[in-house]
This record gives structure tokens, sequence and C-alpha cells, in this order.
């Protein structure tokens, strides 16, 4: 292979792009480096046809060698292990982008591999991995509608900024991920921060001048390296069988694509089929019907698709007879489980979600630990799509690709409401179970997990809603859908979801089928979108209009306290000893952060009160004159020691402030285990004085002086005065 190595500059980065050295025997392959990320991305496709497949086999790879950002994997063995939640999201994100640039009916499957060989926080490997691939496929001989590539954009202090850096996003309103071609975007994937359409639109576009740049060099690349494309078999239905299934069924197909409901409409579809294949099969016999079968079903699915997608293009008639901008009957219910810190369910038409919110402490944050640097989630959303949601069966496993990738996305359009760091002190985990589904049950878990998080009292900024709309594109025609069905979603080219507030878009996602979409159908969406967002936002408002001030009485109890990180260390003690005493004297969980706050949680008030009160006495001085319990732990001839401040501070109570009178032994007054009222004196060289004299409440002594001998004690110590005055008079002359 020949060898390519050249340098570009990229939005102030140097991008280095190479092929010809590393993986040599893959279809295409390329080493690139943008900052200090370095990927290498290998596209590879089968020699032969994956037989039974009614759809493109593509897979797409995204591996984190923790190498990369010097680390060593965790666990037992020591190596890389199933693929973070991250690099899921990254491999769906480049799937999404290339998948509609393959040819229809391509069948043979493709695999391309992204592994992050080198990792740089301030260079994104998501969107680098999207011109990877796309760069690897084009100088491959894989048939490959591209070039395209990716950008990430945000806004910082309303700049827009292409591929910003690690600190940059920090205060970024805006974390978008854009993919293209050379005229039209193919893919989105955004959280924002409130932001206006207007805004968006301008970011995606601002992101897309640096994708032309990104398209030159491929052209380049191929131009220098490329590969001659195979010809490789097309799965392509004869047109011979489209016309007899439409001569044949076309009408019945037609008036079954209207039936009302998502379950009897498929009966009705499969009903036809049925009678339309026993028919061929009579027909053509045995022999000649098996090699034609699958070009008769491919043709009854076929005339169904036209049948929906020109109804609705040329009369604007949807399959459940709305119109183009109805949204779907829409309940909103809260409280539905009675234990449960926060529950709702959210319909509408019928995709179901049941949220649920859970309200944890400290101990209960998500430790994220990926190539960048491990930190904690305090807020985290996960969704679960059973097969019974759509009439199925099917095995109960952990979470795929399309639940980390649905989950995701509702917990980015969430985010941006969540309580200010610091002003809400749990933990939340948020939890949609969806129940039914037809079409877009991702925008139903952001709707149920808002309605949740207001039941459950967690102080939201404000109520977010989504809708997904769709898309149906015909030569120059095209119309767009609001509130999509599973249908129009199956056989419409186009998904585009949007989240936010009656004042801005939270997150967006954008899928499509086709090699791009225009300025102008992105525009009508996204206005399309901002009006049914504020529809359902008025649905959900009139149930619960903010959240609640008060938390279920089944959640745990919090209260936090700021302490002197330096007094840390006093709060859990030699080998977490004195922590350990806090938490089994008072009942509660406690839980310290390095920056010294401290999450004091417990099903009741007392048990928080209790240990609070231990913490402050740990962290606190005692103040002068101030009364305290305390106990006698030690006894001496001059004094006695006592620890007060719930024992976390400890003094002496001399013999000469015991008592107004003068006592001879300290246990005429106290004994070790004696209750003890003290008055805090002051410190003298870093002790502790304390006083029991005149304090109410301490016991009068058994025993006192005689008054002699309190007079002749004077006595002496009068003499020893005067000799000592004597001696120093004496010695001055």
């Amino acid at each position: 292979m020949q060898l390519f190595r050249k340098n570009y500059e990229i939005a102030g980065k140097t991008l280095t792009v190479e092929t010809g050295r590393m993986a040599k025997q893959a279809n295409g392959a390329v080493f690139i480096t943008y900052g200090g990320t370095s990927l290498l991305v290998t596209a590879t496709a089968s020699k032969d046809v994956r037989e039974g497949t009614g759809f493109f086999p593509l897979t797409v790879d995204f591996i984190e060698k923790m190498y990369a950002s010097g680390k060593i994997p965790g666990g037992f063995f020591k190596r890389e292990a199933k693929p973070s939640t991250q690099a899921t999201l990254n491999a769906r994100l480049i799937d999404r982008a290339i998948r509609p640039l393959f040819p229809d009916g391509f069948r043979n499957a493709v695999q391309v591999i992204v592994t992050v060989l080198s990792y740089d926080e301030n260079a994104d490997p998501g969107s680098l991995g999207i011109f990877g691939a796309s760069a690897a496929l084009s100088i491959s001989d894989i048939p490959f509608h591209g070039p395209i590539a990716g950008a990430k954009v945000g806004i910082i202090e309303d700049e827009i900024v292409v591929n910003p850096t690690e600190q940059q996003n920090l205060n970024s309103k805006l974390d978008l991920d854009v993919a293209g071609s050379e005229s039209s975007i193919v893919m989105i994937e955004a959280g924002a921060n409130e932001i206006s359409e207007n805004e968006i639109m301008e970011a995606v576009y601002t992101g897309h001048e640096t994708i032309k740049e990104l398209i030159e060099i491929q052209k380049e690349l191929v131009a220098a390296t490329g590969k001659e494309k195979k010809e490789f078999e097309l799965d392509v239905l004869p047109e011979e069988f489209l016309k007899k299934v439409e001569a044949d069924y076309g009408e019945e197909i037609r008036r079954a694509a209207n039936v009302q409901g998502k379950l009897e409409r498929q009966e009705a579809i499969d009903a036809i089929s049925e009678k339309a294949l026993e028919k061929y099969l009579e027909a053509d016999g045995e022999v000649v019907f098996e090699e034609n079968e699958k070009h008769y079903k491919t043709a009854l699915d076929t005339v169904f698709k036209q049948s929906v997608r020109d109804a609705i293009l040329y009369n604007h008639h949807r399959a459940d007879g709305r119109s183009l901008d109805d949204i779907r009957p829409i309940t909103c219910e809260i409280d539905i489980l009675p234990r449960v810190h926060g529950s709702a369910l959210f319909t509408r038409g019928e995709t179901q979600s049941l949220g649920t919110v859970t309200l944890g402490t400290g101990s209960d944050e998500q430790i994220i630990d990926t190539l960048a640097e491990e930190y904690k989630k305090n807020y985290y959303l996960h969704y679960n799509f059973p097969p019974f949601s759509v009439g199925e069966t099917g095995f109960m496993r952990g979470p795929g690709r399309r639940e980390l990738g649905h989950g995701a996305l509702a917990e980015r359009a969430l985010y941006a409401v969540m309580p200010e760091e610091g002003t809400f002190p749990y933990t939340i985990r948020v939890v949609s179970e969806i129940l039914e589904s037809n079409g877009s049950s991702s925008m139903a878990t952001v709707c149920s997990g808002t309605l949740a998080l207001m039941a459950a009292g967690v102080p939201i900024k404000k109520p977010v809603a989504g809708i997904a709309n769709g898309l149906i594109i015909k030569d120059d025609d095209f119309v767009v859908l609001t509130d999509i069905m599973g249908l129009e979603d199956h056989l419409g080219d186009m998904d585009f979801k949007v989240t936010g507030t009656k004042d801005g878009i939270t997150a967006m996602q954008m899928d499509i089928k086709i090699e791009g979409i225009t300025r102008e159908i992105m525009d009508i969406a996204l206005e399309k979108a901002k009006a049914a967002r504020l529809f359902i936002l008025d649905k959900i408002t009139a149930v619960i209009p903010k959240p609640r001030t008060e938390l279920s009485e089944y959640a745990p109890r919090i209260e936090t306290m700021k302490v002197d990180p330096d007094k840390i260390g006093g709060i859990i003690g030699s080998g977490g000893k004195t922590i350990k005493n806090i938490i089994e004297e008072s009942g509660a969980q406690v839980n310290i952060d390095d920056d010294g706050t401290v999450s004091v949680s417990a099903p009741d008030k007392s048990s928080i009160d209790i240990a609070m009160e231990m913490i402050s006495n740990i962290v606190n001085d005692p103040e002068v004159n101030h009364i305290y319990e305390g106990e006698v732990y030690r006894i001496e001839p001059f004094g006695a020691f006592v620890k007060f401040m719930g024992g976390a501070k400890d003094g002496l109570v001399h013999i000469s402030q015991m008592h107004k009178a003068h006592i001879n032994n300290v246990t005429d007054m106290v004994n070790i285990g004696d209750k003890v009222k003290v008055k805090f004196l002051g410190f003298d060289r870093g002790k502790v004085r304390l006083s029991m004299k005149g304090v109410e409440g301490n016991p009068e002594p058994k025993k006192t002086g005689k008054p002699d001998d309190r007079k002749h004690s004077g006595s002496r110590n009068d003499h020893r005065d005067n000799r000592r005055n004597r001696d120093n008079h004496s010695h001055r002359h």
C-alpha cells in the first residue's frame, strides 16, 4: 500500500492523517492524530452476502485502550473488558452518521473498528471517529456514498467555538456533535442549557464549515491512496414482483394501512400477507415459490411502505387519521407507586413510560472511570425497554446499545434543569420503564422523568418536555410530521427529537435514512417541535405546576455542613475510629467531600441532629464563658479532667476551680464517671482550662477545708512571699 502522511490545521489544532503503515490487511485503514488524541480506524467487509438478512449488517466498535490515558484497567484481570457507556455512545454516534451512506440492498457485513490509542481530553475522540470511519471507508474498496465528517461545537460566552477544549466545555451552554456531507447534515446529537432554535441552527452550520474542510482532506486522501470500489451483489427487488403485488393487493394494503391501532393494523397487514403468499405458492408450485418467496415478502412490504408514504406526502393523511401536526392524546399521572420517592405515568397515544425517582446519599453517586479523569455523578437516568412493551417475547438481559443511547439522551435533556451543585444534597436516580411503545419512548421518558422529579420534591428549575418529528421526502416534495408513531419512524426518512423548557432547548438528536437534509427542513422541524413541546408542557404543569416543597416520607433526610478541610482528619479519626463512633451512636450515615462538605443522612431528624452535634463539637472550638455538659474521666490530686462537647474536647478543672469553698481532695467533689457542668475559661499554653465554680447544677462537696487551715495555709504563703522579696532585695544590692 502507498504510504500517505500529511498535517493539516483544523480549528486551531494539528490534524495528522496517515495510511499505508498500519493495519494493511483491512479493506481500509487510517491512523489519525488530533492534538494528543490518536485513533486507528479500520473498515472491513465480508466477501459474501449474509443470507436471510433484511437489513444492512453494519457493526461499529469503539475500543478504548486504557493505556491511551496512562491508566491500568481495574478488576481482577487488569485488562479491558466490555466497552464503557461512553464508548458505546461513541460507537452509536459513528454508526448513525455513516449508516445512511451505503447502497440500498447492500447485504455484505461491514465492520468499522475505532481504537483509541492515545487520549487527549481536549480532542474529542467521538467526532474524530466519524472522520476516521468515513476516511477508512472512502479509501477502501467498500461501496460508500461519502465522504462525511463530524465536529464538536460549543457556545462559550455567546461565541460559537468548534472543537472546544475541556476547560471551555465546562462553561459551554451547548455540547453539540454534528456530522455532515459536503452539502447537507446527516446526524445531530446535542445537550444544551435552554438555547434558542436560532442559536442551535447557527452552531450546526458553523460546525458544518469545519466539516467541509475535513471532507476536502478526505478527497485528497482518496485521490492519493483510494482503492477502486468492488462490485458487490445488491439485494434489489425485481420490478415484476412489485407490479404483481400492487395489481393483486394494492387496494387491500392501502385500506389496512389506515386501520386504527398499532396491533390491529399489524394484524390486518399480516392477514393480507398470509393470503397473498398462499395464493403465490399455489400458482408457482413449491420449487419456484421457494426461490421467489423473499421477493413476494419484500414486494408486500414495499407496497405497504409506499402506500403510507404517498398518503402522507400527497394527501396529508396519516395512518391513524391525524393531521400533520396533531399530537396523540396525552395523560399525565403522578404518585403511581406508594413507597417510591417519586413516580409518574406518562402516556402519549400507544407509548407509555413509568418514571420513578430515588433519592440517595453521597455513597450512591456513580463513579465514572473511562479514559478521562475519574469523576462522580450525583444524577443519572436509566432507561429499560422490556419486550412486552411492543407485544413480543424476548430475553431479559442487561441494557444494550439502544437502551444506553435512549437513556443518555433523556439524561441530557433533564440535566440542564437539575438543582445547582450544593443546593440539594441528594444523589438522584431516575428510571424509565417503557410499558408500551409506538414511537419515541425516549421523549416519553423525558416527560415521565419531569413529572416524577417534581412529585419527588426535587427542586428542578423548570419542567422539560420532548417530542419526535419525522420526515417524508420524495424528489422535491417533503412534509415534516409532528409526534411520529413507530410506523412513521420505520417508513419515514428522519427521526428528529427535541427536548426543552418553555424557554429553550435542552437536548436534540437527529437521525436520517437519506444522504442528508437541508437547512429549510431543519428550520421547519425545529419550529414544529417548539410548538409541540409547549403544548406538552401545558399538560404536565396542569397536573403538577412546580416541584413539591416536601420530600416523600420514605426518602432519606440529609443535612449538610461546611467544615475546614484541615479538620476532616479529626472527624474521621485514627483508622476511622471517630467517624465509626459517630455513625454507631447516631444511627446516621456520614459522607465527607474533600472540599469540607459533610453530608449526614438518616431516616429521622433526631439521628441527624445527634450526628451533626457530634461533628460540630469536633470541628468547632468552645466559646469562652459558655457552659457545657461534661463527664469526669480522670482524677489527679490537683484536679479533674473532664470530657465535654460530646466527648470531642477535654480539659482540666483545677481543684481551686471546683467550688467557691476550699476543696481538700478532688474526690470530695467528683469521681470518675460523674456528669458535671463546666465553664470554658480559655486556653493556657494550648491546654483547655475549665471551671465548675459557681456553675448551677453541680454537686456540693462532701468535705471542705477548715477556716483555720485556710488561714494557716495563707500565712505560710505570706511568709514565703516576704522571704522571697527580702532575697531579691539583697541580691540587687
